[in-house]
């Protein structure tokens, strides 16, 4: 009985050693994914940005050809294809050209994202146009209407998981190490104090 009281002990101060330990495994492995996560995002809105705004600058310079341009070029499905893409509307929201197309039509964002990329010079965002078909996309106005530049985020989301599940791997690693770390800790000083009062 009094073994098994020795060793409810041992498990009782390894659990209260190893409980804020856990806590800040779990708070840190939560801010590395967070921090990846975000890292990721941000990543996919390359090279988008720069080809929004420099096909803004060429439509404010000459807007007929760089239309001229982008309607010549094939429309891609926009469920298959991970290349970057260009859609151009006027000052109303309405498709002008593009290089893709959804369902044999051409997608188009809220009203509210053009708005937002006149007010700031640039808007930013995830865009679904339909169920499973998710892009990253940079808006910029130019004089005639907007410049919408996206691509598929299918390799970002693969990166995510790949992510979340090397943290998750991680994390509960470090909790079972630190775990038996504080078991091992507790009973081998409970062994030392047996010994230190047998001496004395």
């Amino acid at each position: 009985m009094a073994t098994m009281l020795n060793w409810g002990s041992i498990l009782l101060r390894s659990l209260l050693a190893w409980v804020p330990i856990a806590l800040a495994v779990l708070a840190v492995g939560g801010l590395a994914y967070v921090g990846g996560q975000q890292t990721i995002r941000a990543g996919a809105d390359d090279p988008q940005i720069q080809l929004a705004h420099d096909t803004a600058q060429r439509l404010n310079r000459a807007p007929e050809p760089v239309r001229s341009a982008a309607a010549a070029q094939p429309a891609v499905d926009l469920r298959q294809t991970l290349d970057p893409y260009v859609i151009l509307y006027d000052g109303n929201g309405r498709p002008v050209s593009q290089t893709v197309q959804l369902d044999g039509a051409t997608p188009a964002p809220p009203a509210g994202a053009f708005a937002a990329a006149t007010g700031r010079g640039e808007n930013r965002l995830t865009w679904q146009p339909a169920p499973g078909v998710r892009s990253a996309v940079v808006i910029v106005p130019y004089r005639g209407g907007y410049v919408l530049a996206g691509r598929s985020l299918s390799l970002a989301e693969e990166r995510e998981r790949s992510l979340s599940q090397l943290t998750a791997l991680g994390v509960l690693a470090t909790l079972l190490a630190t775990a038996a770390a504080c078991f091992l800790s507790t009973w081998l000083l409970t062994l030392w104090r047996g010994g230190s009062a047998r001496e004395r």
